[in-house]
């Protein structure tokens, strides 16, 4: 019985705890200055950094004791069979935690461990199109629930016939933002229509936009002045969707043409509260789009929703297949995919993407 040790010593460059350390001292210090508070927006970045930090070195540190008892455990299981079997087990639960703890290491965008504001909008397709955008709302759903994601419906537009037209939610969890911000872009579906009669084979599109949940103690001015500001009677497509109140709130930034809704809060003040926070979400992200712009880097997720602009497609005839076109993954489990099990997606687009020097994965063309 064999095993390579160096894949099992993770402590030095993949946390490398030693700039972690000096780090971590440093704002400590920062912290003890009795004029730390005075700045308040600064104090808050400077805690969430701290604790950061902090947990990475328990990481670090439990990974280092873990080893340490593994080095020991495989000395007697060149012998003792029920050693052997304990390493086994042992090795086996580190390795899905290494895994686990390789996908957070590489999420280190400034925003990246915010929640996320996800907006789901159908392409082109029509009805089919609608349909694929509710089956994209209820993947999305589900792989937040798989992780212990807290969701919340903000608006909901029905189809005509069937499916949606759009849909808004927000996701509350360590690195919302970070891991569903790869899903952002052109999703494509290829099936049998079950809308059409002749049993044809149809290609739908919906897209998804990501954008993080932009804290209180961040400062995005918006002028009161610039807002329209609209409240209607709710209305929705039976059965999950269905809302009785007559205070749903739609806000226009007249500046940027930036239209957002909320119809699923109590009262119109709370309508009002959430969609001024995805208001300055959007607002955010369009000034990062901005410098994007400039850089010439414009992302996928502004292409137009149809042929040749996805990051995936899920074909379910004639043959049963999803791939990821930036990274090439493919899998042919349809199912579990759509049933929220996207974890191996992201994973591999996190990893491609900082393989890139500048960060940018584009799909490529098939």
């Amino acid at each position: 019985m064999t095993h390579s040790w160096d894949a099992l010593h993770p402590c030095g460059g993949f946390f490398d705890p030693e700039g972690k350390r000096a780090r971590l001292e440093q704002l400590e210090a920062r912290v003890a200055d009795p004029n730390f508070w005075q700045d308040q927006e600064q104090a808050q970045k400077v805690l969430k950094e701290r604790r950061r930090l902090a947990d990475a070195l328990s990481t670090a540190d439990f990974y280092a004791r873990e080893v340490s008892d593994l080095d020991v455990l495989f000395e007697f299981a060149e012998t003792d069979l029920a050693s052997q079997t304990e390493l086994e087990q042992r090795l086996q639960a580190l390795q899905a935690k290494v895994e686990a703890d390789e996908v957070q290491m590489l999420l280190a965008g400034p925003h990246d461990a915010n929640n996320a504001i996800v907006r789901i909008q159908s392409g082109a397709g029509g009805t089919d199109a609608q349909d694929w955008a509710e089956m994209l709302l209820r993947m999305y759903l589900r792989w937040c629930e798989r992780r212990g994601f807290k969701t919340s419906l903000i608006d909901i537009q029905p189809g005509k016939e069937a499916g949606i037209m759009s849909a808004e939610f927000t996701v509350e969890g360590n690195y919302a933002y970070g891991l569903l911000a790869c899903e952002s872009g052109v999703h494509r579906l290829v099936r049998i229509s079950p809308f059409s009669s002749a049993g044809t084979r149809e290609t739908s599109f919906a897209s998804v936009f990501v954008t993080p949940e932009i804290e209180d103690h961040i400062e995005i001015e918006i002028n009161e002045k610039d807002l329209r500001i609209d409240t209607y009677r709710s209305s929705g497509a039976g059965g999950q969707h269905v809302n009785v109140t007559d205070s749903a709130i739609r806000i226009t930034h007249l500046p940027t043409g930036i239209v957002v809704s909320c119809q699923n809060q109590r009262s119109q003040h709370q309508n009002r509260e959430v969609a001024m926070k995805v208001l300055k979400s959007r607002l955010y992200e369009l000034e990062l789009e901005r410098r994007r712009a400039e850089n010439a880097k414009l992302e996928v997720t502004k292409r137009d929703i149809s042929f040749g602009s996805q990051i995936r497609n899920y074909v379910l005839h004639p043959y049963r297949l999803v791939k990821d076109t930036r990274t090439k993954l493919e899998r042919s489990d349809v199912e579990s995919v759509l049933d929220g099990d996207l974890d191996d997606f992201i994973k591999e687009y996190l990893i491609a993407k900082n393989r890139q020097p500048d960060g940018v994965l584009v799909p490529e063309p098939e």
